[in-house]
């Protein structure tokens, strides 16, 4: 018998796009994936790669949960029956009554256009219009389908159009309809053990510093947990660790770009700082920090001939470091641009924090008396300074420089505020 392999040789490669599916009430996009890739499996179809979960900006402030888009890449010689087939549970599945507004869209062809690429990058960081999405459909002739208002096109071309440059893995956990919206239970000390046992090769799974278990999310959607590494063992082998009562119905393994800082490698331009746009800058502390109501850290820093307030949020558990910082440090930040408020203007919430260079910290103190070793007096104004002890004198203050208590390093989040 000859290989699917062999028959598909002449196939036709169809990428698949899906965004948008899940509202704050239920569903998930992967999990509308996952069904699909069940209906594939019983296809006389070829996976080209792992199901990709790509996520995007995660300052969209209309984002369900991590602003993430799916791509399933597939060799068929059947696409019109897998294209109607993938439309029927996208329109079954999406939880549009709650208010999702899904979007899908179908590429047939080996390779991806440039603009496919153009369109993806800038949703990594920026914010994009679902009119701009449509008018990308219309002028690419891209075969599409979408209901409500059509926002999840945005991530459905972006997903097609995704070029991953490093990449992780994350095994998500599905339950039973009849689970769904339940309180989920997982055994702590299981993913104590499995992060114990795993760490590096998985991560974000658990908080120790807060005694916080992170596999699991708290809406009511279909995942039971989500468990992210570097390789398609480790996730695999932590997974069989883990330890609930609760019967599942299944896993699928995603290719994905968390926790490879994808968003905030675009250098923002202070020209150009709209809301919710991600990325970094570079430049000099230029305000003293100050340590606000609740615990959160802003200061300023000088990025050319503009200055960019900045906050770091105390969940962050870096404020200590911001607190630290002085007038004329460089430092490199991520993040995104928070819209202006009634009280406040425009502010760069902080994600990270490098710092590039330390100023010196000097003070500006009374000499001390080489011969006897004790702070000398002033005489009064412009009269210099007196060794009371001896009568030694000096002319002017002395400069003491104090040592830093922050280094020229990279400063991350605690592990629970992570993107």
């Amino acid at each position: 018998m000859k290989s699917r392999r062999l028959l598909l040789q002449n196939g036709t490669i169809l990428h698949i796009g899906i965004d948008d599916t899940d509202s704050p009430k239920g569903m998930c996009t992967t999990f509308l994936s996952y069904q699909i890739v069940k209906f594939l499996e019983k296809q006389d179809i070829e996976f080209v790669d792992f199901p990709s979960l790509i996520r995007f900006n995660p300052n969209i402030p209309w984002k369900t949960r991590g602003n993430g888009a799916v791509r399933l890449i597939i060799k068929t010689k059947n696409p019109k029956k897998i294209k109607n087939k993938i439309t029927q549970l996208v329109a079954r599945y999406s939880d549009t009554k709650n208010g999702a507004n899904p979007g899908l869209v179908f590429y047939q062809n080996k390779e991806i256009p440039a603009s496919f690429h153009k369109f993806s990058k800038l949703a990594l960081w920026k914010l994009i219009s679902r009119r701009r999405a449509k008018q990308f459909v219309l002028e690419n002739n891209i075969e599409s389908f979408y209901l409500g208002n059509g926002q999840g096109l945005v991530g459905a071309i972006s997903a097609v159009g995704y070029k991953f440059f490093d990449h992780t893995f994350e095994l998500l956990c599905y339950r039973k309809k009849s689970q769904f919206g339940k309180k989920r239970s997982v055994s702590s000390d299981s993913v104590k053990k499995m992060q114990s046992a795993t760490f590096p090769e998985t991560f974000s799974s658990y908080d120790s510093e807060n005694d916080r278990v992170l596999i699991t999310p708290h809406g009511p959607d279909p995942v039971f947990y989500g468990i992210r590494g570097e390789t398609i063992k480790s996730v695999v082998r932590a997974s069989t660790i883990v330890s609930t009562d609760e019967k599942l119905d299944g896993y699928m393994v995603f290719k994905s770009n968390q926790g490879t800082g994808d968003h905030l490698k675009n250098e923002l331009q202070v020209n150009d700082l709209k809301p919710f746009t991600s990325g970094f800058l570079v430049g000099e502390v230029c305000n003293k920090p100050v340590t606000e109501q609740g615990g959160h850290v802003f200061f300023s820093i000088q990025v050319k001939d503009r200055k960019i307030r900045c906050a770091v949020y105390k969940p962050t558990k870096i404020t200590k470091i911001a607190q630290n910082l002085i007038l004329g440090d460089k430092i490199h930040i991520g993040g995104g641009i928070r819209r202006a408020s009634k009280n406040h203007g425009r502010i760069f919430n902080v994600e990270f924090l490098c710092v590039l260079q330390l100023a010196k910290n000097n003070l500006s103190a009374n000499p001390t008396c080489k011969k006897c070793n004790k702070k000398m007096k002033s005489k009064g104004n412009k009269q210099g300074f007196e060794c009371v002890k001896c009568g030694n004198r000096s002319v002017s203050k002395s400069t003491l420089e104090i040592p830093r208590k922050i280094q020229c390093k990279l400063y991350i989040p605690s592990v629970s505020a992570h993107r």
